[in-house]
């Protein structure tokens, strides 16, 4: 069939809320999508929806449709992941929220948050699913050699999200995307999910892929000369619509489907008035002393099982009434 508007939609944006891993700030893309009269574009944020409202307000004040989605890590068996998730209704919006910030509340001891695959089905309403690339979740089973686990995931994925997954092909010329491409062409066949042309967005221009790789040099913790560290090559910025037909040249059908991509949509997020936590107190005191106790409390806590974990003698002494904590909470 053909699609009648033939522009790419760069659905998986990094904005600077993808923290040590985006460099676009959403007024600069909001800017470019006026300019340049950009039809609809797509967040996707690793590990929380902080930039969904002023993703969605300001875009669409610059006549872009804004599609909301972020990265959400699962956790399969003993491996972790990210897959991208994509909400069509408010519903689907709160689903991506509530994975979220699950993600965040179930492992507070965990070096990084992630979901279980029972929390992702569980609440798969109104959300369309995109695999993720070379270093995602599939990727990295499929690095390990785990087919049967692949195989095992997809057959949940589509008992649950049935005709809402995608499986996503990325071409930055990156190493290890062409063999895991090879692989996901099997799987799309195995299982009848229909192919969608996507790249990774971190930085809106090519020129300023070096100072996205001193961002990533930044989260990692690592040395910009360092030969083992994370890096990615000058491709994750946003193409010109002659240089992604010129990559995906060879699956139309991978294109046709980012470009009706769009059509699935008919929401975004709106303001709403914060929802303040309702705070329940002694009769003796006053809701004022009762949240100062309990921030205290809290940040005592804090220091005690995170700030002077490794040195017991400091704790102890800090933690005396009338010391600095007394100070801060006064």
């Amino acid at each position: 069939m053909a699609v009648k508007n033939e522009e790419f939609n760069f659905l998986k944006i990094h904005t600077q809320f993808s923290i040590c891993e985006g460099a676009i700030k959403i007024d600069d893309l909001a800017d470019r999508c006026k300019l340049k009269k950009v039809k609809a574009a797509g967040i996707a944020d690793s590990n929380n929806l902080c930039g969904a409202l002023e993703f969605a307000e300001k875009l669409s004040k610059a006549g872009t449709q804004p599609i909301i989605g972020t990265q959400i890590n699962i956790l399969v068996e003993s491996i972790i992941g990210k897959i991208t998730l994509y909400a069509t209704s408010e519903k689907g919006y709160k689903n991506l929220t509530k994975l979220s910030s699950s993600s965040y509340l179930k492992n507070k001891d965990k070096p990084e948050p992630f979901c279980d695959l029972s929390d992702l089905t569980r609440n798969n309403e109104d959300l369309i699913l995109l695999t993720g690339n070379y270093k995602d979740l599939f990727g990295k089973l499929f690095s390990l050699n785990k087919l049967k686990l692949i195989d095992k995931t997809f057959e949940n994925l589509k008992k649950n999200f049935e005709n809402r997954i995608y499986i996503e092909i990325q071409r930055h010329n990156e190493p290890l995307e062409l063999q895991f491409e090879n692989h996901l062409f099997q799987i799309s066949k195995r299982y009848e999910l229909p192919l969608i042309a996507m790249q990774e967005v971190y930085y809106i221009n090519q020129d300023m892929a070096e100072a996205h790789d001193a961002l990533i040099c930044i989260g990692e913790k690592q040395f910009i000369d360092d030969t083992n560290r994370l890096r990615y090559n000058n491709q994750h910025y946003i193409k010109s619509n002659e240089e992604i037909k010129k990559l995906y040249r060879d699956i139309p059908e991978a294109l046709e489907n980012n470009y009706t991509f769009p059509l699935r949509f008919n929401f975004k997020p709106k303001k709403s008035k914060p929802i303040l936590p309702s705070i329940s107190n002694d009769v003796e005191i006053s809701i004022e002393e009762a949240l100062k106790k309990q921030a205290k409390q809290g940040l005592e806590q804090r220091l005690r099982n995170f700030i002077l974990k490794k040195n017991e003698k400091n704790k102890a002494g800090i933690l005396k009434k009338n010391t600095k904590i007394d100070y801060f909470m006064n």
